[in-house]
């Protein structure tokens, strides 16, 4: 069993720094390992990253697709199924669902999908309802409201 005031590094797992330009006489004098001359021996020197050398680079030689709309609207998203934590006859709103958790942040709207069953009666008010949610909500005797 080792002790915690021996432990040590497994051998030859730990380097020491290799200081170049220090004398010839160290292996990694005068040049300091960088050759004789070119891009990558200067200062500053290097290419950028995805430079190819002149070659069109691998990022624009492939196609471009797709579009994102600048005017996009995201949705937090409940299940009708999660609604069934609230109580009879309750009126669920926008910082009711933050409170018990089932919504975190409201981007651009909250949203009650169809997933799952509704047992109980509820007054749904939210930005958005699918089809199938507004119907169970309804069918369970509550009412959808949009905000």
């Amino acid at each position: 069993m080792s002790k915690l005031h021996k432990l040590r590094p497994a051998a030859g797992s730990r380097h020491r720094r290799k200081r170049v330009g220090r004398g010839m006489g160290s292996g990694k004098g005068k040049t300091s390992g960088r050759g004789m001359s070119g891009q990558n021996a200067r200062s500053g020197g290097g290419v950028r990253p995805g430079f190819e050398g002149g070659q069109m680079p691998l990022y624009r030689r492939l196609p471009k697709f797709g579009f994102k709309s600048p005017n996009r609207k995201e949705y937090d998203v409940v299940n009708v199924a999660d609604l069934n934590k609230f109580s009879d006859g309750e009126e669920v709103t926008v910082e009711r669902l933050r409170e018990e958790g089932l919504i975190k942040n409201v981007r651009d709207g909250v949203k009650i999908l169809g997933d799952g069953d509704l047992d109980v009666s509820l007054t749904v008010r939210a930005h958005k309802f699918s089809r199938t949610a507004q119907e169970k909500i309804e069918k369970a005797g509550g009412k959808a409201e949009v905000v």
